[in-house]
């Protein structure tokens, strides 16, 4: 299929990529940039990546749309981490010729973040943290999780490994989703209810669903409203799930808690309505982030690129 001479890394956050991943693999006329930031305005990215005929993307932090591939006339081969990328225009992409291709990747920490986030919000961790430092002691109640009720919405790979650590925890699990079935729902361990009774009687409501025309937003004013005075809100999945201006009130009012790990906007801006907002618990879009799934994705990347260099593209994603 060619050569490459010119690799781009993007949004390496933390400066780890290159030593999480076998790059010496690669032949010596593989150039290999890496940048940490992101860049959000459209003309001094394409300044920046147009020299480049690979590119390997990281999550979503960079998407690729239509307008932006067709102004990379040098790109061949994009590669994203992960098995699936919906910021990635791959239709558009092949139509230029430019082949897209995934990467492995390891075990589910994103369920660990979930938990995390529940955890701490539940025996209000990072208060009681705060008030040791300062030489305090428990200055609240907490709750426990067992005899709670954990609602999930969206009950695959991710939901389902959610569910059944609340049932280990001793909780009461219901589920919905558009399509969500009775069976599926009682194999997971979980009872199938509506939406609207799932945001009226769970204590913590837990996301896990892609984000799609169908999905996007599907968390208003109405399913917030519904929810229990003092209930927890956690998303682990994709910031536009959910209405922000609603969540903003809501949060505002002291009616929820909120456990986010992913936003409108990442990174998180100075000055955004989130970052004011009481009873919240904050991260930085880490449900991804582990040793073992970088080490899954920079070794898959590699691969990706030997393989084209072979002229037999691996984990090429569908339109």
């Amino acid at each position: 299929m060619g050569a490459l001479t010119r690799l781009a890394i993007l949004d390496d956050y933390q400066g780890v990529a290159l030593s999480m991943g076998p790059w010496s693999r690669l032949p010596g006329t593989v150039q290999v940039e890496v940048f940490r930031d992101t860049l959000k305005d459209r003309d001094a990215l394409v300044a920046r990546l147009a020299p480049f005929d690979a590119i390997l993307a990281m999550r979503e932090r960079t998407p690729f749309p239509a307008a932006l591939l067709e102004r990379l006339p040098n790109l061949k081969l994009l590669i994203t981490t992960g098995e699936r990328n919906l910021s990635i225009d791959v239709p558009a992409a092949r139509a230029r010729g430019i082949t897209v291709c995934g990467t492995p990747s390891a075990g589910a920490p994103t369920v660990d973040i979930t938990w995390a986030l529940i955890l701490n919000l539940l025996r209000d961790i990072p208060a009681q943290l705060d008030s040791v430092k300062v030489g305090g002691w428990q200055t609240s109640v907490g709750q426990a999780a067992g005899g709670l009720t954990l609602g999930v919405v969206g009950l695959g790979k991710l939901g389902t490994r959610v569910a059944a650590v609340g049932k280990a925890l001793g909780m009461k699990v219901i589920a919905w989703s558009q399509n969500l079935t009775a069976e599926k729902a009682a194999a997971a361990g979980a009872e199938l209810v509506d939406k609207a009774t799932l945001f009226g009687s769970a204590d913590v409501v837990s996301l896990h669903l892609i984000l799609s025309d169908r999905s996007r937003g599907i968390v208003g004013a109405a399913e917030l409203g519904a929810m229990k005075r003092g209930a927890i809100l956690v998303n682990t999945s994709r910031g536009p799930l959910v209405d922000l201006d609603a969540l903003v009130a809501a949060l505002r009012e002291g009616r929820i808690r909120a456990g986010l790990d992913v936003f409108d906007q990442e990174p998180l801006p100075p000055g955004h309505p989130l970052l004011g907002c009481p009873g919240t618990l904050l991260t930085p879009h880490l449900g991804y982030v582990s040793t073992q799934n970088y080490a899954a994705y920079f070794n898959g990347a590699v691969e990706a690129i030997e393989a084209w260099l072979a002229g037999a593209p691996i984990r090429e994603l569908k339109p």
